[in-house]
């Protein structure tokens, strides 16, 4: 049985950082949702741990920095998925907005949040 996603994910490449064990790894994202992202693996490859990493992305034409604490959900050969475990106030902002720029349905938007928000 195919699971079915509850988060929407927008298109949205740029090139971003995983921060694994005090060190950066360059990366590309793909996709963005309220729970997680896609990106290409790093070409190096991430120490083999259980912590959680960071997942940080410069916004353009910004100072600002959307910072996700994630672990990896799956993995292919060129790609990671990652599910969000935590992110700050100012970043879940601007993902809110970002995702409201790229979805075109603030409703929907909106929708998503507060199922996140009951959740325990």
């Amino acid at each position: 049985m195919m699971e079915q996603r509850h988060n929407k994910r927008v298109r949205f490449f740029s090139e971003a950082f995983l921060v694994a064990a005090g060190k950066r790894y360059p990366t590309e994202i793909f996709d963005l949702s309220l729970k997680g992202a896609l990106v290409k693996k790093p070409s190096e490859p991430l120490p083999n741990t259980t912590e959680p990493m960071l997942l940080q992305l410069q916004l353009s034409g910004s100072t600002e920095v959307l910072t996700m604490q994630v672990t990896i959900a799956h993995e292919h050969a060129d790609y990671l998925g990652l599910h969000c475990t935590k992110i700050d106030i100012d970043s879940i902002s601007h993902l809110r907005r970002l995702l409201e720029l790229n979805l075109g349905d603030p409703e929907l938007l909106s929708r998503e949040l507060a199922e996140l928000s009951n959740l325990d």
